[in-house]
């Protein structure tokens, strides 16, 4: 239960730390955002306002019908210009007198509708008198729309290419200001100042692209085109100073910023709540399920506990899905402890069945002690548990010895019952005194008569005489016997074969005979050692075989017969013994 525990809190920390992580991420792009949109907000209501603001400036300008003219002369004679900057339009007396004395002189002309053409034929003195009050009268309405719009700052320059320095033509003032050359203050025609690579860029893309909104540090810039001549372009700018609006949308935006926040720990304390009910504490009777299976390995124990979880989502599919697997679980193991114990059994009968076949063979050596005239030895490995070749050999009367090879088709359990049945049937013909050929006969005719399984099997049979050596034998198709003389080598007899028994009842044996003098070895096996094959799929073959004899010649059967087998392990390398591997070997002596 500890353990369970510490799970469960370990889930609801790592859910509520990405909880946590999302909503300090959420709050932080929230303030991002919000700051984002209202400063584009704010530039785009100064964007609106700037234009209004431009177009009554050129509207003032406009009024002129010389206003061109104008721009050009007081932009090539500021220093000659007398203006009156600081009194309002209704009060300004130097600019009345002037009116007064223009007039005098030029009764003909009005002064607000003064052409190009007109202003060209004044005299130069009339000019500049014309133009000072112009200017006076402009600057008294840029002054005015100014305070109305409640702008920083308001001018028009003139700047040309690279556009690094400003010309100013005008600047509005509050009422009072003094007019000086600082950048919050107001400048006089004609004065000149270096700007910042901020400002260059700004009025040359309102050059290009009408108009244009720019930061400058606590300040935006605002430039729009008024008038272009030989080569110069007449702008006009406007100032706002935004650090109070920045810092009133700095606060309303941390506001926002927190209330968000706040916002979101709520619903993320209602969602915590609601994965701990509706997943986690299903989740935990998943779990507990689980290890109580483990426990007790019964799926019914569980299946109450699981029947809780009624909801219809994956966690109710998965608590089903579990129960399912469990009950599936609970079935198999228990067909697996059927089919264990099966095999178990199984197995018991094989080893008792392997026991029974050894016994049946001859296994007990010296076979003859009390017979000196011969040294005989076998031996059986099968590929299985049991196996179809077989080995005999026993006396049928104090002079004759009875050998027999056989190899049985197929492996397994239906060859070693065959084994056995052939066995007995040639055993028994033998102890009747009977012939070679008439041995393999009779035996072929009793199985042939009950082999609904159409077995068969190979039969190599020989009847020593003992007192003379002379060996009588037959075969029905087994392997050529080995025959080694006194001093020489093991060589293969190639007798003549009969058919094998079981395939056709009818069939005849022929029998021939073989002198044993004294020192003489006979050899007889199966297939499965010509036969035997390593990993590569090559055979051992009768080359090899009649080698490994020979390398043991001189020994005993039992000696030569290991030796034999040693040769094919070492070949075969350790690969499947997919046959029965049987030899044996008599050595016989004349007393």
């Amino acid at each position: 239960m500890n353990k369970e525990k510490k799970i469960k809190s370990s889930i609801i920390i790592e859910v509520a730390a990405l909880f946590l992580i999302g909503v300090i991420a959420t709050g932080i792009l929230t303030y991002i955002c919000e700051k984002d949109l209202s400063d584009k907000s704010v530039k785009k209501q100064i964007t609106i306002h700037a234009g209004d603001i431009a177009g009554e400036v050129r509207s003032a300008v406009s009024e002129y019908p010389a206003w061109q003219w104008l721009i050009r002369y007081w932009y090539s004679h500021p220093d000659i210009m007398e203006i009156e900057y600081d009194t309002d339009f209704d009060v300004q007396s130097q600019t009345a007198e002037k009116c007064r004395l223009f007039s005098s002189q030029h009764p003909e002309l009005q002064l607000r509708y003064l052409d190009e053409a007109q202003c060209m034929a004044l005299s130069a003195e009339d000019q500049r008198i014309y133009a000072e009050i112009t200017y006076s009268w402009l600057i008294t309405r840029i002054n005015q729309i100014k305070r109305s719009y409640h702008v920083n700052y308001l001018f028009c320059v003139v700047s040309e290419e690279p556009f690094d320095r400003q010309f100013f033509l005008f600047s509005g003032a509050d009422p009072g200001a003094v007019r000086g050359t600082d950048y919050e203050e107001v400048y006089p025609l004609g004065n000149t100042v270096s700007v910042t690579e901020s400002q260059t860029q700004a009025m040359r893309e309102a050059v290009q692209n009408s108009s244009h909104l720019a930061d400058a540090g606590k300040y935006v810039d605002y430039y729009t085109p008024l008038w272009s001549f030989d080569g110069h372009h007449v702008l006009i700018g406007l100032t706002y100073d935004l650090s109070d609006l920045r810092e009133a949308i700095e606060v309303q935006t941390r506001t926002g910023a927190k209330l968000a926040i706040l916002n979101q720990f709520a619903l993320s304390a209602i969602c915590l709540l609601l994965i701990s009910l509706f997943i986690l504490r299903p989740l935990r009777r998943v779990q507990f399920s689980i290890r109580e299976y483990k426990k007790t390995k019964d799926s019914r124990t569980i299946a109450p506990e699981l029947s809780l979880i009624s909801s219809y989502d994956e966690i109710g599919q998965l608590a089903e899905d579990v129960s399912d697997m469990a009950m599936e679980i609970d079935d198999y193991v228990g067909k697996i402890r059927s089919i264990t114990a099966e095999k178990e059994r199984i197995s018991t009968e094989l080893s008792l069945a392997t026991r029974i076949q050894a016994d049946m063979l001859p296994n007990i050596y010296p076979a003859f002690p009390d017979r000196p005239e011969f040294d005989i030895y076998a031996s059986m490995d099968p590929a299985r548990e049991v196996g179809g070749d077989f080995y005999d050999f026993f006396l049928t009367d104090e002079d004759h010895l009875c050998i027999v090879m056989a190899d049985v088709s197929g492996k397994g359990v239906p060859a070693a019952l065959f084994m056995m049945a052939s066995k007995i049937i040639l055993a028994n013909n033998a102890m009747m005194g009977k012939n070679p050929a008439r041995i393999l006969a009779d035996t072929n005719a009793a199985i042939c008569s009950n082999n609904r399984e159409e077995m068969f099997v190979t039969v190599w049979l020989g009847i020593l005489e003992i007192s003379t050596g002379r060996l009588t034998a037959a075969s029905a198709g087994h392997e050529y016997p080995v025959l080694k003389r006194g001093g020489g080598d093991f060589e293969l007899y190639q007798d003549k074969h009969g058919l094998v028994i079981g395939a056709l009842e009818t069939a005849r044996y022929r029998e021939y005979q073989l002198q044993m003098e004294d020192g003489d070895k006979l050899f007889v096996y199966t297939d499965g050692v010509p036969e035997a094959t390593d990993a590569g799929n090559s055979m051992f073959g009768t080359d090899r075989m009649l080698e490994a004899l020979n390398e043991a010649g001189d020994g005993s059967p039992q000696q030569i017969l290991a030796h034999v087998r040693k040769k094919v392990d070492d070949f075969v390398q350790g690969s499947e013994q997919f046959d029965d591997l049987t030899m044996l070997c008599l050595e016989y002596r004349k007393i």
